[in-house]
């Protein structure tokens, strides 16, 4: 699985109190060779030690309520041994947006940039950071490693429902590789509802991801690797994954993805993607898309995602029916664009101007 909570020794931390009051903190650490030299259970209560702070409160509104917001964007190795971020002004514009949709005070683009690329560099300063390997590029970098960065938000003290007025902003890295569970495969439309009209489905809000979790663990108990989400008015309209967008490209040669709602979170990777097919001659179309016509019309179908990248998505089952995609294996089309999303990541290609920000 790609994530584990190996938490990177240097954090950020930035605390509003009428305006944004910014520290690096350096967590206890030995370099990286001599933790990884270390006993098992030493070496994970060395980490342990790294995710926790006594000085913010236990009981507020993100540990009682879910009332937080978060990103997840990577830091990709590169050749020359350096790092580069892909697309973190994006990131921190939704960032900033979501933190308005929950009427916080909203963190500046610019210093979500600027912290971003800081604590990655100040880890990989270290030594905390994978280095590129030329093995990743004979699988298209789909089992490659990439520094995985968090930011989230935290509030301060408080027991009743309320809003956030003071929030901190944390931002933490660690290692992360391929997503999804190897041996399942396919999804399954799930009979639970992600998100409502009017409600919080375009934040990228903690509270947003317990159904997503519900649905992805009953997917994978009945052996499915993911899970689709329909609409919640009729039920009948294809909108996300667990925790990803989704692709479906039509037997016509479109390119079809649900377009941006309430109810649709407006995906970094989604958006790199159509610009991508765009560049490629693809007509993209962003529009309602039914079960039925996704299950009846697709060539191929792939999700997509900060840590999903673009994974192929080989049958969907629905009612009981499934339909596979390709004769169940990744289609040329879905591996066509993965591999072009990689290879500008992993600095192998060229990417449009201002993709990729080296640290």
């Amino acid at each position: 699985m790609a994530f584990s909570l190996n938490s990177y020794p240097v954090m950020y931390r930035a605390k509003f109190s009428g305006s944004w009051t910014e520290e690096f903190i350096e967590k206890p650490h030995k370099t990286k060779a001599e933790e990884d030299a270390l006993p098992e259970i030493e070496r994970e209560r060395l980490i342990a030690s790294r995710n926790y702070f006594n000085d913010m409160p236990l009981v507020n509104y993100s540990t009682q309520y879910g009332l937080s917001v978060f990103e997840g964007l990577k830091a990709f190795p590169q050749k020359d041994g350096s790092l580069a971020m892909f697309r973190p002004d994006r990131n921190a514009a939704r960032f900033h947006k979501s933190m308005e949709g929950l009427c916080m005070p909203p963190f500046p683009e610019d210093l979500f940039v600027k912290a971003c690329f800081e604590v990655v560099r100040r880890n990989a300063a270290l030594g905390f950071a994978p280095a590129y390997k030329p093995e990743w590029e004979k699988d298209a970098f789909s089992t490659a490693d990439a520094v995985y960065i968090r930011p989230f938000t935290y509030s301060e003290g408080g027991v009743g429902v309320k809003l956030s007025d003071e929030p901190w902003v944390m931002i933490i890295c660690t290692t992360v590789s391929a997503y999804f569970e190897t041996g399942l495969k396919g999804a399954v439309v799930s009979k639970r509802i992600r998100a409502t009209v009017n409600g919080t489905g375009w934040i990228k809000a903690a509270s947003n991801y317990v159904i997503s979790a519900l649905a992805k663990h009953e997917a994978a108990e009945a052996g499915f690797m993911e899970c689709i989400f329909l609409d919640a008015a009729e039920r009948s309209y294809v909108e996300e994954g667990s925790s990803c967008n989704i692709f479906f490209y039509l037997k016509s040669g479109e390119l079809v993805t649900p377009e941006l709602g309430d109810t649709i979170l407006p995906g970094i990777t989604r958006e790199s993607i159509i610009t991508l097919a765009r560049e490629k001659g693809v007509k993209v179309v962003e529009r309602r898309i039914s079960i039925d016509e996704a299950m009846s019309e697709s060539r191929e179908c792939f999700v997509s995602g900060t840590a999903a990248g673009a994974t192929p998505v080989e049958a969907i089952t629905y009612n009981g029916k499934m339909v596979e995609f390709n004769g169940g294996i990744c289609g040329d089309f879905t591996a066509e664009i993965r591999a072009a999303l990689k290879d500008i990541q992993y600095g192998k290609n060229a990417g449009p101007t201002g993709w990729m920000m080296r640290v």
